[in-house]
C-alpha cells in the first residue's frame, strides 16, 4: 500500500468511537433469552391450558392436573434447546464474521466490517463486499456488480471520487475508498446483516401449522361452550362437569405440536452447526428437505480449489523463449494486487521478475465477466492472459491444441501478446498466441462418495463452471456424473428462458458460464417446479446464490458469496454437504409424522366433545385419562420420532397431507371410543369408571395403531418404542395403586370382549384405509413420473 496513505489516527478513531460513528447496528444472531423464555412461555395455548390447570388445582383432584406437568416440561424443553442452539449459533457468526483491510496509523490493519468508523480507509479486492457507503480514493481497475441494490447485472467501474454504496461487492480490480456513512446510516445496512439476522422467516411449514391452529382455535371456542353447556346438565356435581369440561378442552389443544416443531429447528441448528454449517435463515432447514438439483461448481467443489502449475506449451514458433515468458508471466502476477486462483499458481511457479526489467504501464484485471487480464509494459507491448476460446483465434492451431489438452482435464490459460492498447471489455487488436499454460487440479477425495449420496437421494446434479467445457467434462467424467460425455459451452446456450428451461432438463455438464448466466440457469431450473441448491465460493457465484431456493457458500470462499447464502460451510468441506441435506430431510419429515399425530388427538376429541355435548352425555375421560393417553401414544414416541434418521424428501401440500390422515383417522378413533363408551354407558353397569375405562382402552389401541402406521418401515428401535408404550399401558392397569391414581378399572370380561372388538374394527378400518391411500398415492407418483 502507498505510503502516502496513513489512515484515521488511533485518537481519532476513539472519538469516532464516542460519537457513536461505527458501522454497527443493534442486531442479534439469534433471539435474545427473554425473547426466548417469552416465546415458550406466553403462547396462547399455554394461556389455555395455564387457565385450566388453575381451575383443576383449584376445584378437581390433583391427579387431573396432571397436563399442567406436561405443560411446564414442554415450555422447559423449547427453552433449553432453543438456547443451545442460540449459543452454537452466536459462536459460529463470530466465526463467519467478514473482515476487511483498513489503513490506521498508516499501516494495513484486520478489522470486523462493523468495527470501521467514518472516515476510515478501507482497502478493497476482488470477492470483497462494500461493507460501508463511501467515495473512491484510488482505483485499480475496481468494478462493482451492484445488482443485489440496483437490480442492474452489468458491472460498474469505478474512478477516483465515484461514490460507492454498501452492499455491493467488488468482481475486478482493487481500490481503496473512504467511508462516508456507516452503521444504520449507510445505504444497504439491511443486506449487510441479513445474513446473520435470526429470524423465523417465512415458511410453508410455519404457515401450514399456524393455518392449522388457527383452524383448532376457530373450532375450540364453540366446540368448548357447547361442552361446557353439556357437561353441566348430565353431572349433578357441578365439580364433575368441570373435570369432564377442562379434559375436552385440554384434549382438543395440540400442545405439543408448536413445541417439537421448535424444538427440531432448533435441534437442526444445533445439529449442523456441530457439522460447522452456519444457519444464517432457519427456514433454510425446510428448503433443504425439498431440495432435488444441486448446482455445483467445479472449482473448490468438487476440485480442491488450488491449482498447481503442470507445464508450458510455447507457441509461435519459439518466438519468446520459455524464460522470457516465465518472465513475463511473473510480471503479470505482480501487477495484480488480488490475484485468482490461477494466477496464483502462476506467481508460485515464476515468482518476482526482475527488479526495474517490467514497467507497467497499464491493467485490466481479470473479470469472471470477460474471462480475461491484461497488462501493458513500457517498451515490451501488451500481454493478455485468459480463456483459449476468448483469447485465441477460434480456427488457429494453437486453439485446437489447447482443445486437445482441456480434454485431458488439465486447465489451460493462453498467454497472447499484442502492440495495441487495453481497451476492455474489448480484447487488443492484433493478438499473437504465445504459450499455452497447463494447471493441475486435484479432485477432492470426499467428492465421489458425496456425489453417489447424491443419487441415491434422487438429487440431480447441475456441475456449473466457467472454466473451459472439455476441462469441466474429463473432471466430471472421472467422477462418474451423468452427461460428462456431452459438456455444453454455455457460450451457445438460448436466452430464450424457456429453451434454456428445456435445455437445464437434459443437460448436465456446463463450461465457460458466466456469472448471469448461473443466475439464468437457477431461474430456469426454478420455473420447471425444481427445487434449487446452490454451491459456490466466488464473487461470480452471488447473484446465482442469491436467487437459489438455498444458497450454500464456502466459508473460505469471498465475502460476498457469504453475505448472500443462507447456509456457510465453515469449514468448506463437500463432503459436508449430505449430512445438510440430511438433516433438512430429517427436520421436516419428521415435523409432518408428529404433525399427524397431534392433529389426530385434536380431530377425534373435538369429534367426541361435539357428540357428547349435542347428546348432554357425560364426557368419557377426566383430564388424567387424556394425560395418559397423549403420553404413550402421541408426546413421548413423538418426542423421539422427530428425533429419528429420516430421508424422504420432503413436497408441498403440507396442510392438505395432514389432513387427509388426521381427519379420516380421528373420526375412526373417535367413533370406535364412542361406541365403546355408549355400549357400556346403555347396557352395562352403571359406574361411570367403567365406561371411561372401556373408552381409554379403546382409544389408547386405535391410538397406538395410527402410532405405528406412521412409525413405518418399521426398524427395531421403532418396534422396541411401541411395545414399551404398550408395556406402560399394561403397568397402569395391572398395578392397583398406579390404576387407581389414573381412576381405572379393571373390565368385566364381557365387557373387556366388547371393547376389544370394537377396538380391532377400528384399527383394521384405520389399517384398510392407510393402505389404501398409499396405494392411491404410488399411482398417482407413477402417473405423473409416466407424463413427465
Amino acid at each position: 500500500m502507498a505510503p502516502k496513505y496513513t489512515g484515521l489516527s488511533s485518537a481519532e478513531v476513539s472519538e469516532r468511537i464516542a460519537r457513536g460513528e461505527v458501522n454497527r447496528v443493534d442486531q442479534q444472531s439469534s433471539r435474545s433469552v427473554s425473547q426466548i423464555l417469552k416465546g415458550n412461555i406466553f403462547t396462547r395455548f399455554n394461556a389455555i391450558l395455564g387457565s385450566l390447570f388453575a381451575v383443576i388445582v383449584v376445584v378437581g383432584p390433583i391427579q387431573d392436573a396432571l397436563f399442567g406437568i406436561v405443560l411446564f416440561t414442554n415450555a422447559l424443553i423449547g427453552i433449553i434447546q432453543e438456547l443451545r442452539a442460540k449459543w452454537t449459533l452466536d459462536k459460529l457468526v463470530i466465526l463467519a464474521a467478514p473482515k476487511v483491510q483498513a489503513i490506521r496509523d498508516g499501516e494495513t490493519v484486520e478489522l470486523l466490517s462493523e468495527d470501521l468508523v467514518l472516515g476510515d480507509l478501507v482497502d478493497l479486492g476482488t470477492g470483497d463486499q462494500v461493507p460501508v457507503d463511501g467515495v473512491v480514493i484510488e482505483s485499480r481497475g475496481l468494478e462493482l456488480d451492484e445488482s443485489l441494490l440496483t437490480g442492474e447485472s452489468d458491472s460498474v467501474a469505478k474512478e477516483s471520487g465515484d461514490a460507492v454504496m454498501s452492499g455491493s461487492f467488488v468482481v475486478a480490480g482493487s481500490g481503496l475508498i473512504e467511508a462516508t456513512a456507516v452503521g444504520a446510516d449507510s445505504y444497504a445496512q439491511d443486506l449487510a446483516v441479513k445474513a446473520k439476522r435470526f429470524a423465523l422467516t417465512k415458511s410453508e411449514l410455519r404457515s401450514g401449522i399456524d393455518q392449522i391452529l388457527k383452524y383448532i382455535t376457530w373450532a375450540l371456542v364453540p366446540t368448548g361452550i357447547l361442552l361446557i353447556i353439556s357437561q353441566s346438565r348430565a353431572h349433578e356435581d357441578w365439580r364433575e362437569a368441570v373435570s369432564g369440561s377442562v379434559a375436552g378442552v385440554v384434549g382438543m389443544v395440540p400442545e405439543g405440536l408448536v413445541l417439537l416443531t421448535s424444538m427440531a429447528m432448533a435441534l437442526a441448528v444445533l445439529r449442523l452447526g456441530r457439522r460447522q454449517v452456519l444457519v444464517q435463515e432457519l427456514s433454510a432447514v425446510e428448503g433443504l428437505a425439498r431440495v432435488d438439483v444441486v448446482c455445483l461448481d467445479k472449482t473448490g467443489t468438487l476440485t480442491e480449489g488450488r491449482s498447481e502449475y503442470e507445464r508450458m506449451l510455447v507457441l509461435g514458433g519459439g518466438r519468446h523463449a520459455e524464460a522470457e515468458i516465465g518472465e513475463v508471466l511473473g510480471a503479470m502476477g505482480e501487477a495484480e494486487p488480488n490475484p485468482n486462483n490461477s494466477l496464483q499458481a502462476i506467481i508460485e511457479k515464476f515468482g518476482e521478475p526482475p527488479a526495474g526489467k517490467f514497467e507497467v504501464l497499464e491493467t485490466a484485471p481479470f473479470s469472471s465477466a470477460r474471462k480475461w487480464s491484461g497488462v501493458a509494459f513500457e517498451g515490451r507491448g501488451t500481454w493478455v492472459m485468459g480463456a483459449p476460446e476468448i483469447v485465441l483465434p477460434p480456427d488457429s492451431d494453437a486453439r485446437a491444441e489447447a482443445d486437445r489438452i482441456s480434454d485431458s482435464g488439465s486447465r489451460v490459460i493462453a498467454l497472447a501478446r499484442s502492440d495495441g492498447k487495453l481497451e476492455p471489455p474489448k480484447l487488443p487488436k492484433g493478438l499473437r498466441p504465445v504459450a499455452l499454460v497447463m494447471l493441475a487440479e486435484r479432485i477432492r477425495a470426499d467428492a465421489p462418495d458425496t456425489l453417489e449420496f447424491f443419487s441415491e437421494q434422487g438429487v440431480s446434479l447441475r456441475i456449473i463452471s466457467g472454466d473451459n467445457p472439455r476441462t469441466v467434462g474429463a473432471i466430471a467424467s472421472r467422477l462418474g456424473i451423468e452427461g460428462a460425455e456431452s459438456p455444453v459451452d454455455a457460450r451457445d446456450l438460448p436466452d430464450d428462458p424457456d429453451d434454456l428451461a428445456e435445455v437445464m432438463e437434459t443437460q448436465r455438464v456446463f463450461g465457460r458460464v458466466t456469472p448471469d448466466q448461473k443466475r439464468a440457469m437457477v431461474s430456469a431450473l426454478q420455473s420447471r417446479g425444481h427445487t434449487v441448491a446452490m454451491t459456490g465460493d466466488g464473487v461470480n457465484d452471488a447473484l446465482a446464490l442469491k436467487d437459489s431456493d438455498i444458497g450454500i457458500a464456502m466459508g473460505s470462499g469471498s465475502a460476498a458469496s457469504r453475505a448472500v447464502a443462507q447456509l456457510v460451510l465453515l469449514d468448506s468441506k463437500f463432503a459436508t454437504m449430505p449430512g445438510v441435506v440430511a438433516e433438512g430431510r430429517r427436520v421436516i419429515a419428521n415435523i409432518e409424522r408428529t404433525a399427524n399425530l397431534f392433529l389426530t388427538k385434536s380431530t377425534y376429541v373435538m369429534l367426541l366433545a361435539l357428540t357428547v355435548g349435542v347428546l348432554a352425555m357425560p364426557f368419557p375421560f377426566l383430564p388424567r385419562h387424556l394425560t395418559i393417553v397423549g403420553a404413550v401414544t402421541i408426546g413421548i414416541p413423538g418426542f423421539f420420532l422427530s428425533l429419528a434418521p429420516n430421508s424422504r424428501r420432503a413436497r408441498l401440500g403440507f396442510v392438505r397431507r395432514v389432513l387427509q390422515f388426521s381427519v379420516p383417522a380421528g373420526l375412526v378413533a373417535a367413533a370406535a371410543t364412542f361406541v365403546a363408551y355408549g355400549l357400556v354407558r346403555w347396557t352395562g353397569p352403571p359406574e361411570l369408571e367403567v365406561a371411561q375405562t372401556a373408552a381409554s382402552l379403546t382409544l389408547v389401541t386405535c391410538g397406538l395403531w395410527i402410532l405405528g402406521l406412521l412409525a413405518r418401515p418399521f426398524r427395531p428401535w421403532k418396534i422396541a418404542l411401541i411395545a414399551s408404550m404398550v408395556g406402560t399401558v399394561l403397568l397402569v392397569l395391572v398395578v392397583p395403586p398406579i390404576r387407581s391414581f389414573y381412576a381405572l378399572t379393571l373390565l368385566p370380561p364381557e365387557i373387556a370382549v366388547e371393547t376389544a372388538v370394537v377396538a380391532a374394527v377400528a384399527c383394521s378400518l384405520l389399517e384398510i384405509g392407510w393402505r389404501l391411500a398409499q396405494s392411491a398415492g404410488a399411482r398417482r407418483k407413477g402417473d405423473k413420473i409416466g407424463s413427465s
